[in-house]
């Protein structure tokens, strides 16, 4: 008796435990909320940030080119919400998402722009490709921002299925285009980094700025012409 008991209790311990690791369904609906939620922006900005004085290098991919372009006129309206005047917004094309962290290192080692936003579309296919390119994007890019102290935005989506992108690159139907949120986090980076070396009015860099000198940068002087206009970056 108290081993059939035993046995009993046996099967329901392991059939609860099993189906804790069995994927619960949902419904349409409950999908359709959830594609929602994860397009919409979750970031909150300051109606303060100014950029007026600020300079913005976008790096862009040609593939996927209609949602990257979508994506890019999003990054045009966070940057003029901040006040970055057009004339003060660089674009520059890459074949595709693995050329972006080269091509942000180069830019970055120029010392042109404030920051720097790479923008790309990644779609999983039925090979590893997606995660390669994946993993080694969002690495080069990271190690960018670090090795350069230049502020790298990651403007890169990575999704399952077309309908993921159409979702976050655009503001119809309910989507969020993401584009906004990237040019708005270029500009506060762009202010936090200036702060930290000592850009504000009456501030001084010092050290720190020497630090950087062999990196390409020269503390905000060696980029005006002799009337003291700033010249548009030779990159681009």
């Amino acid at each position: 008796m108290i081993s059939r008991t035993l046995y009993a209790l046996t099967l329901s311990l392991a059939a609860s435990s099993s189906s804790a690791f069995v994927p619960a369904t949902h419904s349409n609906t409950n999908n359709a909320l959830a594609l929602k939620m994860a397009a919409e922006s979750e970031v909150a900005f300051s109606d303060e940030l100014d950029g007026s004085e600020l300079r913005i290098g976008v790096l862009r991919t040609r593939w996927n080119d209609e949602q990257v372009s979508s994506l890019v006129d999003g990054i045009k309206a966070g940057v003029k919400e901040c006040k970055v005047p057009d004339d003060n917004l660089f674009i520059k094309e890459v074949p595709g998402a693995y050329e972006l962290p080269y091509a942000a290192k180069l830019l970055a080692m120029s010392g042109t722009v404030d920051a720097i936003i790479c923008c790309g579309v990644l779609i999983k296919g039925d090979t590893y490709h997606f995660e390669y390119i994946s993993d080694a994007v969002t690495k080069g890019i990271m190690d960018v921002n670090l090795s350069t102290m230049t502020p790298v935005i990651y403007g890169v989506l990575n999704c399952l299925d077309e309908e993921q992108v159409k979702k976050r690159c655009s503001n119809e139907d309910g989507g969020h285009n993401h584009g906004e949120d990237w040019g708005k986090t270029a500009v506060e980076m762009a202010i936090m980094r200036k702060e930290a070396l000592g850009g504000k009015k009456g501030g001084s860099a010092g050290k720190n700025l020497k630090e950087l000198a062999p990196m390409g940068f020269g503390g905000g002087s060696d980029d005006k012409n002799k009337d003291g206009d700033k010249e548009k970056p030779g990159f681009f």
